[in-house]
């Protein structure tokens, strides 16, 4: 796979992220009424299998898509919602399922865009967390890997829209972008 620097993460590792994202959200969730919220596309594979490690019969799922990127360059700020919710989340405790926290620009939209919509609670769950590129301040209630200001593919994470379906996290090369 000549278009990768390294491979970040294995599917081994993945699992065992999961697993343990899994088991602390179903101890904090307990007996509540409790809506992920997906931001797609990126998340799609890790709501998907974070979902199988959450043990509660109370568990709803919706989808949002936004997006801050235009092509590979973040926007610098401008979020578009290109799909809202289909549920009213009021009196729900909501977890925002993203795939990576880089600028923060789309999370800190989203998650002033659902405060304003009154949920019961609203958290973020995030797979990976990128904080030397933060830009706004915002910070995740669950992380699975905090990891170094690299460009990352798969595990649902795309270049161009390329790449999404690898089983495992890879650092791009330079050479490809």
């Amino acid at each position: 796979m000549d278009f990768l620097e390294e491979i970040f993460l294995t599917q081994q590792d993945i699992a065992e992220t999961i697993k343990k994202l899994g088991g602390e959200i179903t101890r904090d969730y307990q007996g509540k009424d409790l809506l992920l919220v997906s931001i797609l596309k990126g998340s799609i594979i890790f709501l998907a299998d974070l979902m199988k490690e959450i043990k509660l019969n109370n568990c709803e799922v919706e989808f949002m898509y936004v997006s801050s990127y235009v092509g590979t360059k973040n926007s610098g700020g401008k979020v578009n919602v290109l799909k809202d919710l289909n549920t009213d989340i009021k009196g729900y405790d909501v977890l925002i399922v993203e795939d990576i926290l880089e600028s923060g620009y789309t999370l800190n939209h989203v998650t002033n865009m659902l405060k304003s919509r009154n949920p019961k609670s609203l958290k973020i769950c995030t797979f990976l967390d990128k904080p030397q590129a933060r830009k706004v301040p915002i910070e995740a209630d669950y992380v699975g890997k905090v990891i170094p200001d690299k460009f990352v593919i798969g595990y649902g994470m795309d270049y161009n829209e390329k790449y999404r379906n690898l089983p495992f996290v890879g650092v791009l090369d330079g050479k490809y972008k």
